[in-house]
């Protein structure tokens, strides 16, 4: 299977966790696979009192300058130590 494919997989895996993660391990979550899949982000900030998207934002934007390669490992990493 290659890297693509394990990302795939993980993504549905992630869907069938017995709890639901904490926020911090969700926005991680988040902004792998945005920086995975999309790259950078070049989106403009929302606006200030949107709270959660401000949130997500910033997960993506705290892995800005990780190749798609990386990301999707990561991501897979996450997802892994989440079935530990």
């Amino acid at each position: 299977m290659d890297l693509t494919e394990q990302f795939e997989a993980a993504k549905k895996r992630v869907q069938t966790l017995p709890e639901r993660p904490d926020n911090n391990t969700l926005l991680k979550l988040y902004g792998l696979n945005k920086q995975a899949t999309l790259g950078d982000c070049n989106e403009p900030a929302p606006p200030a009192f949107n709270f959660v998207e401000t949130a997500k934002q910033t997960a993506w934007k705290g892995f800005a300058g990780k190749g798609k390669e990386d990301a999707m490992q990561g991501y897979i990493e996450l997802v892994e130590s989440l079935f530990v």
